[in-house]
């Protein structure tokens, strides 16, 4: 066997029908990631009949004058229950890469150790997990376990299946959600790279990049016609009509429940009235809002989101909502309405991650709950690993500080929150 140099369109091809092929795993994502200072090389593992067994994106980035470090996004793609081809492969790579002063590549596979279940919040593991194994043995460290968004991509993956996604799937809450952003004005509308300061105003606060990074995704993804924005925009006219119908209805409950907490002063009445009253001034303020902009005519995107189709899946990977607007529910809606519009043509959504951290006390629940409610299947994944290559480097890279401060940045770059 040997490890060679492919072209793109050798890796492409390859990748396209492994079963490991993810976007990231991509000649687009390569090229995305060469605009964030990576070299990057296209390998291939070939055995002795010159047939393609494995290959890898390894992108390359220097650390200081000495040092490099390697990134296999998504991991290696070939058999990891094929021992001699996971030995030979780690072999060749180490001798190619340890050339380049190279201290070690991370790693994070795509296989699936367990399945969440979501009632009991626990996970079943299956024979996937005897690969952690297999990797130690070669030469693999695990890193720390994750239950936040802690590694390059999150370790919690949770994919909808599309076909079976209707709208008395999801929890009571999303539904809820679902049919009130129905009754406001709100569409889905297909946007263009011109628009992406739109899309741009509702994730600023989310990440620290600017929207030169939003723009270099939509520059490499493009070529392959893999990307699409989305934006949520308002109709006034709808959606004050709406507003005023649940001001009404409001109204009334509210006068019930002055009536009530009249007859019966007690702490649980006057709870209710209170968050009545809070109900009332948002829709009040929601009302003022929207008089003023139907008005002034102008129109309005309240949400939007980027996702990349690769394979028979859509990865969402990133969105992001006008607050101001946050009693429309126009998250729910563009989620929602994302799954319609690709249910047909493909099978799968990825939602880019939970935190799998499920106490009560996560800073993410929202956003896992969020997510959740849409009751996808969640998956833990191998998680990721360190290949060591060169020591020496290694550990002078840790001991200086020089790791975690490199993938602190990466990481706070790569991981969303919704």
């Amino acid at each position: 066997m040997k490890l060679v140099e492919l072209s793109i369109f050798e890796f492409d091809e390859f990748a396209k029908k492994h079963p490991l092929g993810n976007y990231r795993e991509t000649s687009q994502y390569a090229m995305y990631k060469a605009e964030q200072k990576y070299d990057y090389d296209l390998i291939g593992l070939k055995d002795d009949n010159n047939n393609l067994i494995g290959a890898s994106i390894i992108l390359i980035k220097r650390l200081n004058f000495i040092s490099q470090y390697a990134y296999a996004p998504r991991g290696f793609l070939l058999d990891y229950y094929d021992d001699n081809i996971l030995r030979i492969f780690t072999e060749l790579v180490r001798k190619r890469y340890y050339m380049k002063n190279v201290a070690f590549i991370k790693i994070n596979p795509e296989i699936a150790v367990g399945e969440l279940d979501l009632k009991a919040k626990q996970i079943k593991y299956n024979k996937n997990l005897g690969i952690k194994d297999k990797l130690k043995r070669n030469g693999y460290t695990e890193l720390i376990e994750e239950l936040s968004f802690e590694s390059m991509v999150p370790k919690y993956s949770a994919i909808l299946l599309l076909k079976k996604a209707t709208l008395s799937s999801y929890n009571k809450n999303t539904r809820n959600k679902i049919h009130k952003s129905l009754k406001n004005g709100l569409s889905l509308v297909k946007a263009t790279r011109e628009q992406m300061p739109i899309l741009y105003n509702f994730i600023k606060n989310k990440k620290k990049d600017n929207i030169n990074h939003y723009y270099h995704y939509y520059n490499a993804f493009s070529k392959g016609d893999l990307i699409d924005i989305f934006l949520v925009k308002i109709d006034f006219a709808v959606c004050l009509e709406s507003i005023k119908r649940l001001y009404e209805l409001e109204t009334e409950h509210n006068q019930e429940l002055a009536e009530n907490l009249f007859k019966n002063n007690n702490s649980d009445n006057l709870k209710k009235k209170i968050d009545s009253d809070n109900i009332l001034n948002s829709y009040n303020n929601m009302l003022a809002r929207i008089n003023q902009d139907l008005i002034q005519n102008q129109e309005l995107y309240i949400a939007g989101a980027v996702t990349i189709r690769y394979k028979d899946r859509i990865n969402v990977i990133i969105s992001g909502y006008d607050s101001n607007y946050k009693d429309l529910c126009s998250n729910y809606f563009l989620y929602y309405s994302m799954i319609e519009y690709y249910k047909k043509d493909y099978n799968f959504m990825d939602f880019n991650g939970i935190s799998g951290n499920f106490n009560d006390n996560n800073p993410y629940k929202g956003l896992d709950e969020f997510k959740l409610g849409f009751k996808p299947k969640v998956f833990e994944n191998i998680g990721e690993y360190d290949f060591v290559i060169n020591k020496g480097l290694y550990d002078n890279l840790n001991a200086n500080g020089i790791l975690a401060e490199e993938f602190a940045k990466e990481i706070k770059s790569i991981n969303q929150e919704d």
